[in-house]
């Protein structure tokens, strides 16, 4: 187990100006940021990330969207980093997803969710090293 995951401010919460109620809310969650960027990912930079679901049937229309806008990248640290991020975030329907969480605060649909978050340590570690160098990183 790892005390830090990676997550993204996808392009649908910042074109809606939601970035800083979404990381205040994963600050007061108990979360420090290791690593913050500012980014518009291209397509092939999108399409590498997601690289994973290449073969699903929303894969072009998942680089798509999120190479449609700016999005937050972050390193974030907690202890249980993966498992409590993942709880925090909320289902990824955000119709099903809990009170409280940024998907049921901030998320359209299950396509336009709002944020990222890594499923594993494994993940966290890949995904964190896509978006920044150790220099990067605190």
């Amino acid at each position: 187990m790892s005390n830090r995951t990676f997550t993204m401010i996808k392009p649908d919460a910042t074109s809606k100006g939601d970035t800083g109620a979404i990381l205040d809310q994963i600050i007061k969650a108990g979360f420090s940021i290791k690593a913050l960027k500012w980014i518009k990912l291209t397509k092939e930079q999108a399409g590498e990330f997601y690289a994973i679901h290449k073969e699903r049937a929303f894969y072009g229309e998942l680089v798509e969207f999120m190479s449609s806008g700016p999005i937050i990248a972050a390193i974030l640290e907690k202890e249980n980093a993966v498992a409590d991020f993942r709880k925090l975030i909320g289902a990824t329907n955000p119709a099903l997803a809990e009170e409280g969480t940024i998907r049921k605060k901030f998320a359209a649909s299950i396509g336009e969710n709002a944020v990222h978050g890594s499923d594993s340590d494994e993940n966290a570690m890949i995904e964190g090293d896509f978006f920044f160098s150790k220099l990067e990183r605190f």
